[in-house]
């Protein structure tokens, strides 16, 4: 299994777990591999840096130590030790891994209304049927109407990834 660090054409930076190298190059070049948050497919290999499976009985002490080739000791210090290995590399937290975490948890605790959205804000805003979290689709004037309205409506782009069954 190759795991790859990746990067779309936008920027966003995310892995792929391939069965090989071949099998990325041919899924990449049938269009298959997409940035998970943008959709893009003008993806491209970044450089990984070395990932180390150090025993204790390789540093000849009790204490284990993160190893990076090349890295200060201070770039190593969130690496958090399992059980008999040292994580090398900190799992990386950036905007676009909070962001997807976010759209997650919008999508698991509201309820798709699809294009039935305006309808349904007003009659949960004036008191028609209970309460609840939804989501859907609203035209720009629809948006607009909402709000003249006094009813908050926010926009929440979602990934094409997380429209679709994750694996």
């Amino acid at each position: 299994m190759k795991v790859l660090n990746l990067r779309c054409t936008h920027g966003h930076g995310f892995e792929g777990w391939f069965a090989s190298l071949d099998d990325y190059t041919g899924q990449r070049e049938r269009g298959l591999v997409e940035c998970p948050l943008c959709g893009d497919s003008g993806v491209e290999r970044m450089p990984t840096a070395a990932r180390l499976s150090l025993s204790r009985a390789a540093f000849g002490s009790r204490e284990m130590r993160d190893v990076s080739a090349g890295a200060p000791p201070e770039a190593n210090a969130a690496s958090k030790p399992t059980a008999g290995h040292v994580a090398v590399t900190p799992e990386p937290r950036s905007v676009e891994a909070l962001w997807v975490r976010a759209v997650q948890h919008v999508l698991k605790h509201t309820e798709d209304v699809g294009d039935r959205f305006a309808t349904e804000a007003r009659r949960i805003h004036y008191g028609e049927i209970p309460h609840r979290g939804i989501r859907g689709q609203a035209s720009a004037d629809e948006t607009e109407a909402l709000r003249d309205e006094g009813i908050e409506v926010h926009a929440l782009p979602v990934p094409k990834a997380l429209k679709g069954q994750i694996q």
